[in-house]
């Protein structure tokens, strides 16, 4: 078991790197993840019996150029891949398995987001198929992200990559004439991949360090490449802000602990001076904000508030209902009604989640019944409060939220 698990978190650390590499090596996308997904196949049968290889990274490496060279032999229409993977493994020899892997990978991980973001997808696939490639997540995480059924996700990402390899599209980072124009949907894609490190949809952990911390590294890469792009540092701010809060968001058993509770002791001073410098990039470009600019600036009211009572709750209001009517979502409206609930009362609260209750994107969201507790809890409805509380975790995607959900409606109960 204790392989199993190195080899899964090995997986989740690396998989975009290495799928990546070899991308760059086979210009197939969707070769590269079936090789990739061979090589993590072969890691599960093996590592468990002959143990964890010193260097897990470069056995994956290693290991799926093996069964590529293995592949392409077999396919004479590919002889051209043959080559490039020849030449990348210094002929026939295939390296030793627990060699090392000598390019950098950052640039590959980059073109593999902007060739999963390319314009020849819809939308909804460039998401889809770059949090499965860069971020790691399994279909059904993806589907959680948007909401939709999980069957929909899969058609998405089969269909992204096929449109991909019929279009020839070439691995490599666009030109920086193209470079603005391709950001918007490569900055969705990091954001979706932070979310779900910061707030899991699946499994027992509540937080995924390892999501987060790969998002905020893309942001930060970007930063480097798109340094009077506004909406870049904003959402760089955005996460180093949120992800600030990761000490003081769960317990020592691994409980989650809401905002109102969090010890702010805990939060990282050094991520929220780097998140706040750089907000403060993006306003000073004087273009208008943009969404991840505008969440940025909630997340620095939160930040900037020693204690919660302190927070400026009117001017988060504000904040959500200019980011509410550029970026209109119904989530968005869920968490102006947290905020409403704070500066001007539960009723006013209801009456914004009454204004989005039929939105049947929210029909399975269990944060809804959550905050509808806290305001009907304020008006002394504890039975109705506990009972949206334990719809909420029928709902609810991973044990933590479940427990925390029921705990909180057993204590309205008694």
């Amino acid at each position: 078991m204790d392989a199993r698990r190195t080899v899964e978190a090995v997986w989740r650390m690396e998989s975009a790197r290495l799928i990546g590499a070899l991308t760059r090596l086979v210009r197939d996308v969707g070769l590269a993840e079936q090789l990739a997904q061979d090589a993590f196949v072969l890691a599960l049968e093996q590592w468990p019996e002959r143990g964890v290889p010193d260097n897990p990274a470069a056995w994956l490496m290693a290991t799926a150029k093996h069964k590529g060279i293995d592949l392409i032999r077999r396919e004479r229409s590919l002889d051209d891949k043959y080559g490039l993977l020849a030449a990348a493994s210094g002929g026939d020899t295939v390296p030793a398995p627990d060699a090392a892997v000598e390019r950098p990978v950052d640039d590959d991980v980059l073109s593999l987001v902007f060739i999963a973001c390319h314009p020849v997808l819809p939308r909804e696939s460039r998401v889809a198929l770059t949090l499965r490639l860069v971020g790691g997540l399994t279909t059904d995480e993806i589907a959680r992200a948007f909401l939709v059924p999980s069957p929909t996700i899969g058609q998405r990402i089969s269909r992204a990559k096929r449109t991909l390899a019929e279009a020839k599209v070439p691995f490599e980072l666009p030109g920086a004439d193209e470079l603005p124009a391709r950001v918007s949907a490569v900055l969705e894609v990091v954001y979706l991949v932070f979310n779900e490190g910061y707030a899991a949809t699946t499994g027992d952990a509540w937080i995924r360090r390892d999501l987060a911390q790969e998002a905020m590294r893309l942001g930060r890469v970007l930063q480097g490449l798109l340094p009077l792009e506004p909406e870049v540092h904003g959402l760089v701010a955005l996460m180093e802000l949120q992800a600030s809060r990761f000490a003081a968001r769960t317990a020592r058993d691994g409980e989650p602990v809401l905002l109102p509770d969090q010890d702010r002791s805990r939060w990282d001073r050094t991520l929220i001076a780097h998140g706040l410098r750089a907000l403060e990039r993006a306003t000073r470009l004087r273009r208008p904000l943009g969404p991840y600019t505008l969440q940025a600036a909630i997340a620095a009211c939160h930040a900037r508030a020693p204690r919660f009572e302190d927070t400026d709750w009117e001017r988060v209001v504000l904040l959500y209902e200019a980011l509410g009517r550029l970026a209109p979502s119904p989530v968005v409206e869920l968490n102006r009604a947290v905020a409403v609930l704070h500066a001007d009362g539960p009723q006013a609260a209801l009456d914004a989640l009454d204004a989005v209750a039929g939105d049947p994107r929210l029909a399975r969201y269990h944060l809804v019944g959550a905050v509808r507790a806290d305001a009907l809890t304020r008006l002394g409805r504890t039975a109705e409060a506990a009972e949206e509380l334990e719809r909420a975790a029928g709902l609810a995607p991973t044990q933590r939220e479940r427990s925390l959900l029921m705990a909180r409606a057993a204590a309205l109960t008694g």
